[in-house]
């Protein structure tokens, strides 16, 4: 067997022909291009390097790719996971240049996450050129929908049971073993509706929708004052959107505010909800007058990891053995696909490389980390897949 290497020709190469494939998210921008194009790019270089490739819908017209490349049998599996779409490029001059600077390749997607996809092609790449043999399957995801409702992920998880699975979401080189759920909901104030100069006629919602504020802001900042988690803190809120009234001169009869609560592994829907139904009831309570009703919206699960898990030793090794220094274990702030993979029963870390301008106006993706990530999936995929 050949020491493992990355082929960096192709690995940037296969990075600029990701950027400069627009995958728009349509489900976030009217008309976006969504993932067939890149689809069938990543489809037929997984092809190339001889693994068998499968594509699925995810929702219709919006395709997953998964590659397999075939172990000897008897090992543990991994997955490598790595969405495809991106959001918008509003305000970028250039969104697919993929030109590259100093070190760091610009375009929508760099970042976000096409240098991860990029450096999973290349790891398997750099397995198949050195003739290394697997116990294990190795499995390469490209994901469709991670940006609006993860409905890729939601199907792979469906599809697939590995042992453990890589989420390549880019995490500044750190190896992630954690980071929060959310939960949305709204909160609807009923009030009654008059014309503003007979106040006494009416009930207005928007005042009282400003006693529940008020409850909200002393319990956002008694979260704040927990515990929390080692790695990614104490649980959060805040109060996203509030929309109440008709006209200047009418009472308004509703108000609604929508409200983000991001949670922590072991915090549950139930114990989120109470939380929140205890505010309604307690400013009900003091005001006959005040009346609310409490919905939930989307929820998406906390993740976490043992640390002494199997995946989380080898990666640690690959790590080091790649950088010459050992890792640094940390949460990240943004929700990922792992959760999925985790409450599917899969061991998961998030693990990817660095750069900066997801969503933004500017976005790059550093092109030493993605060949570091590369050698490092690589590396972690002999040495789990036995």
């Amino acid at each position: 067997m050949a020491a493992l290497q990355i082929d960096r020709d192709y690995l940037y190469q296969t990075l600029i022909n990701l950027v400069r494939i627009n995958s728009i998210n349509p489900s976030l921008v009217e008309g976006g291009a969504g993932e067939a194009s890149i689809a069938a790019y990543v489809a037929n270089a997984l092809s190339q390097l001889g693994l068998t490739v499968d594509v699925h819908e995810a929702a219709p017209h919006r395709p997953n790719v998964v590659g397999t490349l075939r172990g000897q049998g008897g090992g543990k599996s991994l997955m490598l996971n790595a969405h495809m779409d991106t959001v918008g490029v509003e305000n970028m001059p250039e969104p697919f240049s993929a030109e590259i600077v100093d070190g760091k390749l610009y375009g929508r997607g760099a970042y976000d996450m096409k240098g991860s996809l990029a450096a999973m092609l290349a790891s398997a790449k750099a397995i198949v050129d050195s003739s290394a043999t697997l116990n294990g399957d190795l499995l390469l995801a490209g994901v469709a929908d991670e940006e609006y409702a993860s409905l890729g992920t939601m199907e792979v998880v469906k599809r697939y049971q590995p042992t453990a699975a890589i989420v390549t979401e880019p995490t500044e080189m750190q190896i992630a073993l954690a980071h929060k759920g959310f939960i949305w909901y709204d909160v609807g104030v009923i009030g009654k509706a008059a014309h503003g100069s007979r106040p006494q006629l009416g009930i207005d919602a928007n005042m009282k929708m400003g006693k529940y504020l008020h409850q909200l802001e002393k319990l956002e900042r008694e979260l704040r004052g927990r515990l929390g988690h080692p790695l990614i803190g104490p649980p959060t809120l805040h109060a996203s959107m509030i929309k109440g009234g008709t006209s200047m001169s009418v009472i308004a009869d509703r108000c609604v505010l929508n409200i983000e609560r991001r949670t922590l592994p072991g915090e549950t829907e139930a114990q989120v909800t109470a939380e929140l139904q205890a505010l309604i009831d307690r400013v009900a309570e003091a005001d006959r007058d005040f009346h609310a009703t409490l919905s939930r919206g989307m929820l998406r699960d906390p993740f976490s990891v043992d640390e002494e898990a199997a995946i989380v030793r080898a990666l640690d090794r690959a790590y080091a053995q790649t950088l010459r220094k050992q890792p640094d274990h940390a949460g990240v702030s943004f929700w990922t696909d792992a959760a999925l993979h985790a409450a599917a029963g899969t061991d998961t870390i998030v693990f990817g490389p660095l750069g900066a301008g997801a969503h933004a106006a500017e976005e790059w993706v550093d092109l030493q980390t993605v060949e570091d990530a590369a050698l490092i999936y690589a590396q972690t995929a002999l040495a789990y897949c036995r």
